[in-house]
């Protein structure tokens, strides 16, 4: 087949020149067939392609490698075999042909294929303010020297294409309650409907079509924020494909090269200001002219106000050991000595933990998320030291219990006392009836006049809940005395004397 530099000569030498084809066959060692089909088509180019591709070798074994094929596109990405598995795999049926027959008929398959299942699909459009999609993805980074694996959480407002990224160590229920409490708060508020995908911590149960049962606690947190979830088909990523799009960016642009921080917090502070910079440097997609926060401050005024946070905490029903220690994923942490012996439910925060029994508070700590760790209060074994002073020295809540500057200066000087365990014992014990403030001002006041003993200590607790003297009553005018009385001991003298004459 001829060339286009060929075809464009023939056409000159034939429409401009006016020269005969006999000519032209003559000059160009053209065939007069091929010069006729040239004038005579006005095509600019041809093409041949070949009707039939003749498999002399491949041909009896073309279902069998139609099936390998099919059945390898079928496995997950790590499982699939490579063509030449598949070459040997075939060979073993008793084929004989050569690998490359085998890899141009897999390339031809695969556009095949391809083009028969190719999805289009339709272009999304959204008011301000109408809706948000929720997303995790999962980053790996260095947080204070040590390679870990982080859950990224993902909003993004769908109108103004606006980010926001927050990591957690954990993918938990109270850690998508932080992320959409942190994310409306940035935002300055929220949506009235929220597209998720079907996350075990909102979703329990997916029924036909759209309907879902939603967790009870998922269903708390959008009722309190006015918020409308919709879930995804399963499997059906396109349907929030803008949080898709998100995550391969973020990952691209924010966690490439891999982040070394030396906390989780100064991750996310930094992750902030990526996303407002980001918002600010790109213009939006469907908008010319305009950045993605400039769309993104026009649109906060369509999103639904929030009044207050929501108390965003994953509740769990625990007992309490005999050592005052509650157990909650795979860590233990202490509580008042009063709760021993009663069941507490456990309120799990993304950064803390809240421990309650009938209501009121026994037990609060930063959350632990490694394993086997334990949270200790020395506060809380303060009123098992009154019956068991010997557990001050050797208790495990006492090692490393840094105490108030007052406290710990009486710590030291009793610490060489035959019964400093007892004193100390009973100055903690003045904790839980006066307060640690008027405890340290005694302990002050002591160490201030040279002594650290717990009788005077307790001595000045209990001067100052003494009661103050009397106000002074003030006397009305018809009651004021004229004269003043006067102190005259003789008068005692006139008295003796006469009992002595009588």
């Amino acid at each position: 087949m001829k060339g286009v530099d060929t075809i464009a000569r023939v056409r000159r030498e034939y429409f401009v020149r006016r020269r005969t084809i006999k000519d032209i066959c003559r000059e160009l060692h053209v065939s007069r067939n091929t010069v006729r089909k040239i004038i005579r088509s006005q095509a600019t180019a041809f093409e041949y392609e070949r009707e039939t591709q003749p498999l002399p070798k491949l041909g009896p074994w073309r279902e069998d490698l139609d099936r390998l094929l099919l059945a390898n596109e079928g496995k997950a990405s790590r499982d699939r075999l490579t063509l030449v598995r598949l070459f040997e795999d075939l060979c073993g049926f008793g084929y004989a042909g050569s690998y490359d027959a085998v890899r141009r008929y897999a390339q031809t398959w695969r556009k095949a294929r391809g083009a028969a299942t190719a999805t289009a699909y339709v272009p999304l459009s959204f008011a301000p303010g109408e809706a948000y999609q929720f997303d995790w993805s999962h980053e790996i980074v260095l947080i204070d020297g040590v390679t870990m694996t982080v859950k990224v959480a993902h909003m993004r407002l769908c109108h103004s294409r606006m980010m926001f990224v927050r990591a957690y160590p954990r993918e938990t229920q109270e850690m998508v309650f932080d992320a959409h409490t942190r994310a409306f708060a940035f935002f300055k508020g929220a949506c009235a409907r929220g597209i998720y995908d079907n996350m075990k911590t909102a979703v329990e149960a997916i029924f036909v079509g759209k309907e879902r049962r939603y967790n009870r606690r998922f269903l708390q947190m959008c009722s309190h924020y006015l918020v409308d979830p919709t879930a995804c088909t399963p499997a059906a990523g396109w349907e929030k494909g803008q949080v898709e799009n998100q995550v391969g960016l973020v990952r691209e642009r924010f966690f490439t090269p891999r982040l070394r921080f030396k906390s989780l917090e100064e991750l996310n502070a930094w992750l902030l200001d990526k996303c407002v910079a980001y918002a600010k440097a790109h213009t939006h997609p469907e908008l010319a002219g305009q950045t993605i926060w400039q769309v993104f401050e026009e649109e906060r005024a369509k999103l639904v106000p929030v009044a207050h946070t929501f108390d965003g905490f994953h509740a769990v029903a625990a007992s309490v050991s005999k050592t005052c220690l509650v157990r909650f994923d795979n860590n233990k942490y202490s509580v008042e000595a009063r709760a021993v012996g009663r069941p507490v439910e456990v309120h799990a925060y993304a950064d803390r933990i809240v421990i309650r029994q009938d209501g009121a508070i026994v037990g609060e700590h930063a959350r632990r998320f490694g394993r086997g760790e334990t949270a200790y209060d020395p506060w809380h074994y303060v009123p098992v030291l009154a019956r068991k002073p010997g557990a001050w020295r050797n208790g495990a809540p006492f090692r490393d219990w840094v105490l108030p500057a007052a406290l710990e200066g009486v710590r030291r000087k009793l610490k060489g006392a035959l019964d400093g365990d007892h004193q100390m014992v009973s100055i903690l014990a003045a904790v839980l009836t006066d307060g640690l403030s008027a405890v340290e001002a005694a302990c002050t006041e002591a160490l201030d006049h040279g002594v650290h003993s717990a009788d005077v200590i307790l001595n000045i607790l209990a001067r100052r809940r003494d009661p103050p003297p009397a106000l002074t009553i003030l006397t009305p005018d018809a009651l004021t005395l004229r004269h003043m009385p006067l102190a005259d001991c003789a008068r005692y003298d006139s008295l003796r004397s006469g009992r002595r004459s009588a």
